[in-house]
């Protein structure tokens, strides 16, 4: 999963489409952003899967939209799900498997999970 820089993504054409995975940090070299990375890095489709678009965003001072609205405070993992709510926020790294198994909790992706169920069921 490529990342997206903050000012390709428009919240408003995404809505009802895809989840945003947010990963905000102070600067490229935080430890806890290569961290988070790394993890993302072991992502096998499961993301993509759940219809997430990852943003990154390491510059502060640049003031995106974004992090306008979403508010940060140093390092921030967010998930904000299709309804354009912030579904979860995180100040350290999370494993794809702990943002997968949070997600699959949530209303939204137990009705899509009911919907790609066959009839009858």
């Amino acid at each position: 999963m490529q990342p997206s820089p903050p000012s390709a993504v428009d919240l408003e054409a995404l809505k009802y489409v895809s989840r945003l995975l947010v990963v905000f940090a102070p600067a490229p070299e935080d430890p806890s952003f290569l961290r988070q990375m790394s993890l993302l890095a072991e992502d096998r489709g499961e993301l993509a899967e759940r219809d997430f678009v990852l943003v990154v965003d390491t510059d502060p001072a640049a003031m995106s939209a974004l992090r306008t609205k979403l508010r940060p405070s140093g390092f921030t993992l967010l998930v904000v799900d299709k309804d354009g709510k912030t579904a979860l926020r995180k100040p350290r790294p999370w494993s794809v498997r702990e943002i997968v198994r949070a997600i699959d909790k949530l209303p939204s992706r137990q009705s899509e999970i009911m919907d790609a169920l066959p009839s009858g069921r």
